[in-house]
C-alpha cells in the first residue's frame, strides 16, 4: 500500500518551485523541460584523436600519449612545417595546453588553422571553436559553421553534436530539426553522454519525426546517466521514482538523485530532500532532508514548499541539519 501511494504522489514530490537569476533557473526548472541542451553549449576537445596518426606506431604520438610533451613537440614539429595535417594538430595541443612548453593560443590557433585548411577533422572542430569564440582569431561563424559541419560529416563525434547544436540555434525547426537530431544519434551512438542526453529529450517529447517513445528515452537516459552526466542522472531518477518509461524503482531512483546530488547538481539535491522527507527509495530523514535543502537554497533555489517544511523543524532540528549541510560540501 505504502509503494502505490510512494508512486502516485512521486511527481508533486519532484516538481521544484524556483526563482532566482536565469542561470539559477537554468539549473532547476530547465532541467527536463527544454527540447535539445542550449545551442550555446559547446563540448570540450576531444583532444587527439590517435587514428589520424595511421595504423602504424608513431613517435610523436607515442611520445604525447606518455607525457613526454617536448619529445612529442620536437618530433612532430619538422613534420607539421612540412605540411602533416596530424602532426600540425598534434602542435597546436601542445600549444593549447601549454603541455612542457609556453601556453601561447595565438600559435595554437595557427597551428590548427593550416591543418583544418588540409581537411583535418580534428583540428577543423577545434578550429571552429576558436571561430565562434573570437578571442585568438576574428570571429567567423559562418566559417565556423562550415568548418563543424566538415568535421561532423568526417566523423568527429564532438562536432556531430555541436554541428547540431548549432544547426538549432539557426534554426530549430523543419528540415533542420530532423537533420540535427541525425547528428545527434550518430554521436549518442558513438558513446558521447551530451549526444545520448539530447536523445533522451528527442524522444521523451517525439520530436523531428521520432515517435513519442519514454521507454526509449529512459535507455538512453541511463546510458549518459552511467557516464556521470549528472543532469541525466537527475532525470533518470525522477522517472525511476515516478515510473515513467518502465517499471517503478524508488530505490534506484534516489541512488540516482543522490549521484547527482553528490556531484553539485542543484535540482537533485532539492529533489534528493523531498525524497528524504517523504521516506520514498529510502527511511524518512527529516535532518537529511533538510541538509539537502539547504545546499540548494545556498545555491539559491527557491522552493515554497521546502520553506514551509524548514520553518515545521525545531530549532536544534535546524542546526543540525546545518551542521550536516556544512559536512556534505
Amino acid at each position: 500500500m505504502r509503494l502505490l501511494f510512494h508512486i502516485a504522489i512521486a511527481a508533486a514530490l519532484l516538481t521544484a518551485s524556483t526563482a532566482g537569476s536565469p542561470a539559477q533557473e537554468r539549473a532547476t526548472k530547465d532541467d527536463g523541460q527544454r527540447l535539445l541542451p542550449a545551442p550555446t553549449h559547446i563540448t570540450p576537445s576531444a583532444r587527439i584523436d590517435p587514428r589520424r596518426f595511421g595504423n602504424t606506431p608513431d613517435a610523436a604520438f607515442g611520445a604525447y600519449q606518455r607525457g613526454l610533451y617536448i619529445t612529442a613537440f620536437n618530433l612532430a614539429k619538422p613534420r607539421a612545417e612540412a605540411g602533416d595535417d596530424a602532426a600540425q594538430t598534434l602542435i597546436a595541443e601542445i600549444y593549447a595546453r601549454g603541455l612542457g612548453i609556453r601556453r601561447d593560443p595565438e600559435q595554437a590557433a595557427n597551428w590548427y588553422r593550416r591543418a583544418a585548411e588540409q581537411g583535418n577533422p580534428e583540428a577543423q572542430f577545434q578550429y571552429a571553436l576558436l571561430l565562434i569564440d573570437g578571442r585568438f582569431v576574428e570571429k567567423d561563424e559562418d566559417q565556423a559553421f562550415a568548418l563543424m559541419e566538415d568535421a561532423a560529416n568526417a566523423g568527429n563525434l564532438y562536432a556531430q553534436f555541436n554541428f547540431a547544436q548549432m544547426l538549432l540555434d539557426r534554426r530549430p525547426s523543419g528540415d533542420s530539426l530532423e537533420r540535427a537530431i541525425r547528428f545527434y544519434e550518430k554521436a549518442a551512438r558513438a558513446g558521447l553522454a551530451d549526444a545520448q542526453y539530447a536523445m533522451a529529450q528527442i524522444y521523451a517529447s517525439g520530436a523531428g519525426g521520432k515517435p513519442q517513445d519514454d521507454t526509449t528515452a529512459r535507455l538512453w537516459l541511463a546510458r549518459a546517466a552511467h557516464q556521470n552526466y549528472d543532469t541525466a542522472q537527475l532525470e533518470l531518477g525522477t522517472w525511476l521514482v515516478q515510473g515513467r518509461g518502465g517499471e517503478a524503482n524508488a530505490q534506484a531512483g534516489f541512488g540516482w538523485l543522490s549521484r547527482a546530488a553528490q556531484s553539485g547538481n542543484i535540482a537533485a539535491a532539492n529533489r534528493l530532500a523531498k525524497l528524504y522527507r517523504a521516506g520514498i527509495g529510502t527511511e524518512p530523514d527529516v535532518i537529511a532532508a533538510a541538509a539537502w535543502y539547504v545546499l540548494a537554497r545556498r545555491a539559491g533555489l527557491v522552493d515554497a514548499e521546502m520553506d514551509i517544511f524548514m520553518e515545521g523543524l525545531t530549532d536544534d532540528e535546524r542546526r543540525e541539519a546545518i551542521a550536516r549541510a556544512n559536512r556534505l560540501r
